[in-house]
This record gives structure tokens, C-alpha cells and sequence, in this order.
């Protein structure tokens, strides 16, 4: 999976908008990705490069205004707060280790895991989601190569909620009826509050 390509991705690439809840697009159900071409890997490198100065560890491309099947992760990677001797404050990246899936299909999903979750598209809240404790993915590299991967704790809660998005669910519309609604309304509340 590492490979030149994406070496540059924190140095290299524009900040991209993040759509954020009730936005259509994260409603939709994205499309396979066909075409491994150059607009493809721009994409790819903007988001990467989107998601680490969110900053988040996963970002899929509903979240961004692309409605195709794929999302970047990096659930590894350092970020350090240096504050300099003006008083500036900066973060400092590494330890890199970005990972792209394409077009995933989850072919085994085993036991049980209670994570807290976050999302991008819906900034400051955090709640306990239940998922599939281990994963076996199955999924296309950038180049149009075929990989399979077992997952389990943090990544395997990662690949979940990222591939949700992919299906039009935001990770609050995994909680009860009554929780969901509690948490649409305080975000929304707070998206006001800002304009």
C-alpha cells in the first residue's frame, strides 16, 4: 500500500470543503469507482491531505462533495501542538502511515466492539457506537490492484464508519431513535449558533 504516491500527500494537496450533516450528498449512496486515472489520485492526495489538517483519521469521499466509493485512513499518525516563542501555536505531523480503500466489499464481520465515535461531517460530537468487533475487507488499491485486509479494534471501527458514509450514514444514525434525535438537534443548534 505505501508507495511514492503518497509520500508528498502531507506537503502537497489543497484543503478541501467538508460537507457536514444534513448536506444531501452525505445522504446519498456513492457509486464503484471505475477509472484509476490522475483525477482519481488528486482527489486522493486533497483529501489525505484534507484529513490530516482537520484534523481526523479517516475521511471518505461523500464527506468532501464526490459521490464514488472510496476513503482514505491513517489511524496511526503523530500530531504534536509546538507553540513558538511568539506564542504562535502550530502542529506538528508524523509517523505517517495513509491508507486508501477503493470500491470495499466487507466479506466477514465477527463479534462485537463498543467505540466512541467522531465524525467530520459532524463536528463536536462524540457517543459510543456498537459495531462488528473484527472485519475481513476486501478492496481496490489506487491503482485498480485487488487487496484483502483483517481488521480489528480501532481500524476495524474505522473501516465501518468510513464505509458508511459510502452508504449514505452518518454514524448518529447508528444510535437509538431517541439518542439520534437528541444529538441532530444539539449539532444543528450549534451550526446556527455559528452563522
Amino acid at each position: 500500500m505505501k508507495n511514492n504516491f503518497l509520500e508528498n500527500y502531507k506537503l502537497e494537496g489543497e484543503k478541501l470543503e467538508i460537507f457536514t450533516y444534513p448536506a444531501p450528498i452525505l445522504k446519498k449512496v456513492a457509486k464503484p469507482v471505475t477509472e484509476f486515472n490522475e483525477e482519481l489520485h488528486g482527489i486522493i492526495k486533497n483529501m489525505l491531505y484534507t484529513m490530516y489538517h482537520a484534523p481526523g483519521i479517516g475521511l471518505a469521499a461523500p464527506q468532501v462533495g464526490v459521490s464514488l466509493r472510496f476513503f482514505v485512513l491513517d489511524i496511526w499518525y503523530d500530531r504534536e501542538k509546538i507553540t513558538h516563542a511568539d506564542g504562535r501555536e502550530e502542529f506538528r505531523l508524523s509517523e505517517f502511515n495513509p491508507m486508501v480503500f477503493i470500491n470495499p466489499i466487507f466479506k466477514n464481520k465477527s463479534g462485537e466492539i463498543i467505540h466512541e465515535e467522531g465524525c467530520l461531517s459532524v463536528p463536536g460530537i462524540y457517543e459510543d457506537v456498537k459495531r462488528a468487533e473484527l472485519v475481513t475487507v476486501e478492496f481496490q488499491d489506487i491503482f485498480g490492484e485487488h487487496h484483502e485486509i483483517e481488521a480489528d479494534e480501532l481500524l476495524s471501527v474505522c473501516l465501518q464508519h468510513e464505509n458508511d458514509h459510502l452508504d449514505g450514514i452518518v454514524f448518529i444514525e447508528r444510535l437509538s431513535f431517541l439518542k439520534k434525535q437528541l444529538l441532530e438537534k444539539k449539532f444543528l443548534k450549534q451550526q446556527q449558533k455559528k452563522k
